[in-house]
């Protein structure tokens, strides 16, 4: 007996709630498999003489390094069984390195640049590819031996993981002169994707060092190894400075064969070869100089062709620009991040207070990054423009600006692997 009308309310009314528990349940679920695909697609274990270690590729927040105390509360050196995974940047080793020594920041005085001075250079901000100190007379060169990196690969069938054991090198060549010796870590890259990325503790004051880490990357079919390359990078750290790259060795694991047990091998450190790590896209970018103002404006223009940073097969680029007097860098700023795209267009423009005398030793570094909610931000590549430019490009940008002045010189250069 009901009426029509009161019926057609009754009905709107189940149709309307039913529509909004459906979408509800619907966002839940969609909002629960984001979260799954944001977390990385591997997951890897480092074992140190036994111990597990998590780097801190797993998570947004960095590993707090712990270091063996006795009764009285005093630090304890244990050898090196330490667990020093991210002792470069925690600033724990090299501690004792003497400030006034011939890796210590250059000091400037009455700098007449009008920016904050506060930052000063640490082992993650760059300002040369090459990361040596040209210098140097111990540098790494064509006539020097770099030594020889000692590892071992393993495959483990039941829990489909590839088994990487860093264990020494010997014959490194002398970094540090005040010391006479370097200390040496290793980073590891598996190529071509570059998603699993690991390095092992700094060894103090050794030319032979002995590492002994064990890295176990799960997730990897064995199928794929035929496709894979391992890139090993030896580097020593520098608590003043860019840490020196001493060499590095590829190993492609096509003509290894894990599936019989354990294959040991020993390769020699080559130099580390820039061209053929120009492959990161590239940056588009605007620089004039006004010498009666004494300003310079840099304008960052577009990039393109940037490699694909996402499972989504795209990235969040944002470009951040550092300006450096010397080796200190004395200004820095970012542009917006730009969602989802592989050629984004900034258009954001910077002005600096640089003084006429101090251009020669003035340099700009374009570092493009990858922004991320849910991991650390990756660097996609980078551009140097100034005194420390190594590409030709770069040189002769840097010329027309400074040889015409109050004139915008736009140029498109490819960025070099960070």
């Amino acid at each position: 007996d009901v009426s029509p009308v009161v019926a057609g309310l009754i009905g709107a009314t189940v149709l309307v709630v039913s529509v909004s528990v459906t979408v509800f349940v619907w966002t839940c679920c969609h909002q629960q498999a984001e979260k799954k695909h944001k977390t990385p697609p591997y997951k890897f274990i480092h074992m140190l003489k036994g111990i597990s270690i998590y780097p801190e590729t797993l998570s947004n927040k960095k590993k707090i390094n712990r270091i063996r105390r006795d009764k009285n509360g005093t630090p304890k050196e244990t050898g090196r069984g330490n667990l020093l995974v991210d002792a470069a940047e925690s600033g724990l080793i090299g501690s004792d390195k003497a400030p006034d020594g011939p890796n210590a920041v250059p000091h400037v005085n009455q700098l007449p640049i009008k920016v904050d001075y506060g930052d000063e250079l640490s082992p993650d901000q760059s300002l040369t590819p090459g990361g040596s100190k040209t210098s140097s007379p111990s540098s790494p060169g064509d006539d020097v031996m770099l030594g020889e990196l000692t590892f071992s690969v393993d495959y483990n069938f039941p829990k489909k993981a590839l088994v990487v054991t860093i264990q020494e090198a010997h014959g490194l060549p002398v970094m540090d002169e005040h010391t006479q010796s370097s200390d040496p870590y290793i980073k590891m890259t598996i190529l071509p994707d570059k998603r699993h990325r690991v390095k092992t503790r700094v060894l103090r004051k050794t030319l032979d060092p002995v590492f002994d880490e064990t890295f176990t990357f799960y997730g990897i079919p064995y199928s794929q190894l035929q496709d894979l390359v391992l890139h090993f990078l030896v580097l020593s750290f520098d608590r003043f400075s860019r840490d020196d790259v001493i060499g590095e060795v590829m190993v492609p694991l096509a003509g290894v064969d894990p599936s019989t047990g354990k294959v040991q091998l020993t390769r020699e450190i080559l130099k580390r070869n820039i061209q053929k790590c120009i492959s990161r896209g590239e940056l588009q970018v605007s620089l004039s100089y006004q010498p009666v103002a004494q300003r310079m404006t840099v304008v960052v223009l577009k990039a393109r062709h940037l490699p694909k940073m996402d499972i989504t097969g795209l990235s969040d680029p944002y470009v951040k620009v550092n300006v450096y007097y010397g080796r200190k860098r004395i200004a820095k700023k970012k542009t917006h991040v730009k969602k989802c795209t592989l050629n984004p267009v900034f258009n954001e423009s910077f002005i600096y207070d640089i003084p006429v005398d101090l251009l020669p030793d003035i340099s700009i570094e374009f570092l493009v990054i990858d922004f991320d909610r849910t991991t650390k931000n990756e660097v996609v590549g980078r551009l140097i423009l100034g005194a420390h430019s190594i590409t030709a490009g770069g040189v002769e940008h840097w010329r027309e600006v400074c040889e015409n002045p109050r004139k915008p010189v736009a140029k498109w250069h490819s960025l070099s692997e960070y």
